[in-house]
């Protein structure tokens, strides 16, 4: 069975307009939804988890590669999604949750990394070591030479963990390679007076040249055919309160140097929030794969926060409320790590950034279980009250258009699963040829 991502670029080369949404969560109510979602076509959905996430050693969710396939294929199992139109992906491979260790050591947690990834059966493979490593000079700009260099091993050790897989199962899928990453920190810029960079066509060609050299130096020449993706910085970004929309007059000319490599797309990341009318440009310009994280659990927050609210209206009793809201800033506050890195300024400007940052820091808390029993007692509060449709229009206007039409169900799960699915709808939309979702915003 051949990788679905090299079917994509058979099709844009036939002249049809391809795409493909990247879905980096792993989130249980996001990746339910996008499943439920994705039973409405007949394609494959993406779903990855990053290095820090996912890795040999748990990563921040607390689980290796092989646990979070279970992870995802359990919740697909449970709403009737084929899990032979999964695509697990690994995000950003390499030695980003290891940079302080010096590059030997760095690099063997990365090669055994992308191993464990591809006998779990992860597909989509984003080969990235473009960050610094302990022994690295940190006032020299890191040589596109040394990346790609270390980039080959990881892909070797891809090739090798491949090899052994089909051995224990001979229909296993080749994964395909992601190179580059011309993105900004991850969590969002933290500059907002910084100006967007977008990818120069030198630098993309750059890119390209010097990772096949030394994939021909390497005796691994034969393996190109399976690097399907380049990432750029094609000019989308979002910070704390401002979102970068995508301009195709400013990628203009990164867009026709594509031209010159009909075998390879573009990944963008850091899509999030980006329009339907812009993503579906983006896709037209070869940005094919289009990656969204946050803006899904940003989504989530935002149904959760308007749950709350409604709980505080209906619930007299504060002792049985579960103060969500509340609990997950507490969290946020004496676990700090994940969140003062990125959200700066006043006491209170932090303290609405934990809350509404589009860089949406708090997806990192949801997983901890102080959290998960106050979202657990939220949802079974506001199942064991009326709520009037009068206040199902103040806090969730797009779904109370369904309710009143009858396609949903004024329940909490339903709700929260079609808000997230607004976030889902606009990839759709940019990625599925003829598709509009009635009332769907073009801005």
């Amino acid at each position: 069975m051949r990788n679905l991502l090299l079917d994509m670029l058979e099709k844009r080369n036939d002249g049809i307009n391809t795409a493909y949404p990247s879905f980096c969560s792993a989130n249980k109510f996001v990746i339910e939804a996008i499943l439920r979602q994705g039973k409405r076509f007949e394609d494959a959905v993406i779903i990855e988890s990053t290095s820090n996430q996912v890795n040999q050693f748990g990563g921040y969710l607390g689980m290796t590669p092989s646990e979070f396939k279970d992870y995802v294929y359990e919740i697909a199992d449970r709403v009737g999604f084929d899990r032979r139109k999964i695509i697990l992906g690994g995000d950003h491979l390499g030695p980003q949750p290891w940079q302080d260790l010096a590059e030997k050591e760095a690099m063997e947690n990365s090669v055994e990394l992308v191993r464990q990834c591809v006998l779990a059966g992860y597909t989509k493979i984003h080969l990235d070591t473009s960050m610094r490593v302990g022994d690295d000079d940190p006032d020299e700009k890191l040589e596109t030479r040394t990346i790609a260099q270390r980039g080959a091993v990881m892909l070797a050790a891809a090739e090798n963990a491949y090899e052994e897989l089909l051995k224990e199962n001979p229909e296993a899928i080749h994964p395909v390679y992601v190179i580059g990453s011309e993105v900004p920190i991850p969590g969002g810029a933290q500059d907002p007076e910084a100006k967007m960079q977008i990818t120069s066509p030198e630098d993309f060609r750059e890119t390209v040249e010097t990772y096949e050299q030394v994939f021909r130096e390497r005796g691994l020449s034969e393996k190109w055919q399976h690097v399907v993706a380049v990432v750029v910085q094609p000019g989308v970004e979002f910070g704390d309160e401002e979102v970068a929309f995508y301009d195709r007059g400013e990628a203009v000319l990164l867009v026709r140097e594509l031209e010159n490599y009909p075998n390879l797309v573009f990944e963008g990341h850091s899509t999030d929030y980006q329009t339907p009318k812009k993503l579906a440009q983006m896709a037209e310009d070869g940005i094919a794969i289009l990656k969204v994280g946050p803006a899904l659990t940003f989504a989530l927050r935002e149904a959760l926060f308007a749950y709350s609210w409604i709980e505080k209206e209906l619930i007299e009793d504060e002792s049985k409320r579960s103060n969500f809201m509340e609990v997950l800033d507490r969290v946020m506050r004496e676990n700090p790590a994940d969140w003062q890195k990125y959200y700066h300024g006043t006491e209170d400007e932090k303290r609405i950034a934990r809350k509404y940052s589009f860089s949406d820091r708090c997806r990192y808390y949801m997983s901890r279980p102080e959290v998960v029993q106050a979202i657990d007692q939220l949802i079974r509060n506001v199942s064991e009250v009326r709520i009037p449709l009068s206040m199902i229009r103040q806090f969730f206007p797009i779904q109370y258009v369904s309710i009143r039409a009858g396609r949903l169900k004024n329940e909490p799960l339903p709700v929260i699963f079609d808000r997230i699915t607004e976030v889902i709808e606009t990839y759709n939309y940019a990625t599925k040829p003829n598709y509009l979702k009635p009332g769907m915003l073009m801005m």
